[in-house]
């Protein structure tokens, strides 16, 4: 029975690496969906056959946090303005890492470091997680993540996570998961059997919040060695092992987007520009409003998901070239949503070029106009694309901005 199960084992892997492979193969682009018959979810994304993310399983946030306090210590992650609402997307890890570069708050090398550790133990998840049942593979060629740092040979990093996994193995760890915390359950017994700075380095890290992986980030030691060490104390009943929840992301701290909800009229067409100039904001709600409608400025595209569901604009513009995230990105992320899958959206560039024209239709924009900014332009796209409606002069004391949330 054993010897069926490692066959099965050893056939879930290679059919595993022979998916990875083709994907490099064929230098394919997108998404690459993993399951395993428990329901739990790897996602890789690809760029031309090279890795350059990789995420879930059960605790993304918690991998996230370990990984930036071992390559970038300095970076307090707790801290809510590197993250919004917009969660709803797989990947947003990976806007997170854009928005630390982008504020410089991190460094390329270190952001490096931390998307091949990310895939690494992605990897070493799924490995750990093959069962004697079967995995399925689904791909979304639709799903073009922008990559912004560099991209990882992944066979090269399949067989390095295979060489951990044998050490895992090797060490009589084969049951242990690393995801799960450690608690100490008879603490009179482990004081008995190691000597007082032992016991009170075990107690402080031994907490009952800490996973195997997070206690190896901490004493800066691999976590084959980590998990070793514990193994007699674990066979003894000194320590347990438990299951816990993700950390929940710290999106709390900020602002509710009630708070900034734009006066309902549903007479009056409400328009959204999504834009990190200020002053284009500025001259776009000049404009819609001395029309008679109301406006939304979004300065930060990070935040712009959760402020459009809540006020539902008739139009939305969105710029192209915007910090740590594109308007194709954006234009995709609002495709996929079921409240803007019919919403005009038009794309605010200074360039006017063939391709950016033709890649906004493939991400999925309504309309195509050129910067700069023109009142009769910008009345002529919305008269286009929506449905006469009452409008009222002066109606700028229900406008607002958001360009500081």
């Amino acid at each position: 029975m054993v010897n069926m199960q490692i066959v099965e084992f050893n056939k879930l892997i290679k059919e595993l690496i022979k998916e990875l492979s083709l994907c490099r193969k064929f230098k394919y682009t997108g998404e690459l969906n993993i399951k395993n018959n428990q329901g739990r979810t790897w996602i890789f994304y690809y760029q031309y056959g090279q890795v350059v993310w990789a995420t879930g399983g059960k605790h993304p946030y918690r991998r996230l946090c370990r990984n930036i306090l071992q390559y970038s210590p300095q970076v307090d992650i707790s801290n809510s303005k590197y993250f919004t609402e917009n969660i709803l997307v797989d990947y947003w890890d990976y806007l997170v890492l854009k928005t630390l570069y982008a504020n410089q708050d991190i460094s390329k090398p270190d952001i490096n470091n931390i998307v091949k550790s990310t895939i690494s133990e992605v990897l070493f998840d799924i490995f750990q997680h093959i069962n004697s049942s079967s995995l399925s593979f689904d791909k979304n060629q639709e799903l073009l993540l922008k990559p912004s740092f560099s991209s990882i040979d992944i066979n090269t990093l399949v067989s390095q996570v295979g060489e951990s996994l044998y050490k895992w193995k090797e060490a009589g760890l084969e049951g242990i998961c690393p995801e799960l915390v450690p608690v100490l359950q008879q603490p009179e017994q482990l004081k008995q059997q190691v000597t007082p700075l032992v016991y009170q380095n075990l107690q402080r890290l031994i907490n009952g919040k800490n996973t195997l992986w997070e206690i190896s980030v901490k004493m800066k030691k691999n976590i084959v060695q980590i998990t070793r060490s514990l193994l007699p104390y674990i066979r003894q009943n000194i320590i347990n092992l438990i299951e816990v929840p993700d950390l929940p992301l710290p999106t709390n701290k900020i602002k509710k987007i009630s708070q900034f909800k734009v006066a309902k009229n549903t007479n009056v067409p409400l328009i959204a520009c999504i834009d990190d100039s200020p002053q284009i904001c500025q001259i776009l709600d000049q404009i819609i409003t001395a029309h008679g409608m109301r406006f939304i400025g979004i300065e930060h595209p990070l935040q712009a998901l959760p402020i459009l569901i809540e006020n539902k604009p008739d139009l939305i513009f969105l710029d192209l070239v915007m910090p740590v995230v594109s308007g194709y990105e954006v234009c995709e992320q609002l495709r996929r949503c079921s409240y803007f899958t019919k919403t005009p959206i038009v794309i605010l560039t200074g360039n006017d070029g063939v391709f950016d024209r033709v890649r906004s239709r493939v991400f999925g924009a309504t309309e195509f106009i050129t910067k700069p900014v023109e009142s009769e332009k910008i009345i002529r796209v919305v008269d286009k694309y929506l449905q006469p409606k009452t409008r009222v002069t002066n109606f700028s004391n229900s406008v607002f901005s958001y360009q500081n949330l």
